[in-house]
């Protein structure tokens, strides 16, 4: 399930020049057709978050991956730029009642005895489903006719396949639970500190994913001067496939300092970002995307295992969707912000005034993390003590 959501983001990243070249379509266009991804998404989390702790997981994620399939057929389908944003808000949509559910449900159901587990294996599953979608999609619209079609019926096909598993699996609700009722996502008490800490460390890479996943096409096309969507698609895929291999090794890393290094990785990244944009060399593009598929999988999965070892389980749907929640309102402002600013300043400044900005978000999330150690810290002395 958490693969076929990142599946439903990745696929059109890849042909978003193809689109623009169709259509005439500016950077800021694009760019805002990969915005209403993540605004789509942040409104369901905010009015309906915690739908799983009420309905149970299954249904949640059943009615995600229908959305997710509705979305295929439009993307497949679209004539007009107009149809793009409708296929995203419908993506958006359904990942935003899947998304968490999924997460809590990959804890719940977690088959080792290592807390960390969870959170490491949802990083490899987002990844891998965003890898192979960059690298088919770039694939499929070279080599195959109907470019801007076939990805999508590959993706309309993946949610059958997955609406099929997640049928078969036990119904997960309980009677007992209280008839749903949208309402504002609330914070369970208690928590607030280590929460701040997860999402700013969780913002930090879905912030810098947006700046490469909604420009990273058009860049890889300046830097090879190529229009060639397979080349453009591997890429871009290096990145997501170092985001994978990364998060297999941090299971036993502590989240904390993951955190902490991901931070630090990820302002590396930017560093490589800005130089490749100073320098157009396809080395330092392809260094930005190891550095900062490093500093992603840190970020992400230092993010998660904090909060879903702190969350209480009857909110942890709830509290795991207001996490996703400011993540993606984050990553929707970088992504529509640098489209923007391309359109207007062009591509390089563009980078040149997001990558500083992105690194005080790191530092925030480095600082926090430092904080929340400190005083936890403190209080196991405190608690030894006495």
């Amino acid at each position: 399930m958490l693969a076929l959501c990142l599946w439903a983001s990745g696929a059109p990243s890849v042909l978003y020049p193809a689109y623009a070249a169709e259509w005439n379509l500016a950077p800021v266009v694009t760019t805002s057709v990969f915005g209403a991804y993540p605004l789509a998404l942040l409104l369901v989390l905010l009015f309906a978050g915690g739908l799983s702790d009420t309905i149970g997981r299954r249904r949640a994620m059943l009615l995600g991956i229908s959305l997710i399939g509705l979305s295929a057929v439009v993307f497949a389908i679209a004539p007009n730029v107009g149809f793009l944003f409708v296929g995203r808000v419908l993506q958006g949509v359904g990942t935003g009642f899947a998304l968490g559910a999924a997460s809590a449900a990959l804890v719940e159901h977690n088959v080792s005895g290592n807390l960390r587990f969870a959170g490491s294996m949802a990083t490899v599953s987002t990844s891998t489903g965003l890898t192979l979608a960059l690298l088919l999609s770039g694939a499929l619209a070279e080599l195959a006719p109907l470019p801007l079609v076939l990805s999508f019926l590959v993706l309309l096909a993946l949610s059958a396949l997955a609406y099929v598993l997640v049928w078969f699996t036990p119904d997960d609700a309980r009677e007992a639970r209280p008839r749903y009722r949208p309402q504002l996502l609330r914070m369970p008490p208690g928590i607030m500190r280590v929460f701040i800490a997860s999402t700013l460390s969780v913002s930090v890479a879905y912030a810098i994913g947006a700046m490469f996943l909604s420009l990273g096409a058009q860049m890889a096309r300046q830097l090879t001067g190529t229009t060639n969507l397979i080349v453009v698609g591997g890429l871009l895929a290096v990145s997501a496939f170092v985001i994978g291999v990364t998060a297999l090794f941090l299971s036993r890393v502590h989240a904390h300092v993951a955190i902490v290094v991901g931070a630090v990785l990820s302002i590396g990244g930017l560093a490589l970002m800005a130089g490749t944009a100073a320098s157009g060399s396809i080395g330092m593009f392809l260094g930005w995307c190891v550095v900062g598929g490093m500093g992603y999988s840190f970020a992400f999965t230092g993010g998660l295992q904090l909060v879903n070892r702190t969350a209480p389980t009857e909110h942890r749907g709830a509290t795991l969707s207001m996490m996703y929640l400011f993540g993606y309102l984050l990553q929707s402002l970088t992504a529509i912000g640098a489209g923007a600013l391309a359109t207007t300043l062009g591509l390089e400044t563009a980078i040149y005034l997001a990558a500083p900005a992105l690194a005080v978000l790191c530092l925030a999330a480095l600082a926090w993390a430092l904080a929340d150690l400190y005083m936890r810290r403190l209080s196991q002395r405190a608690q030894a003590r006495s």
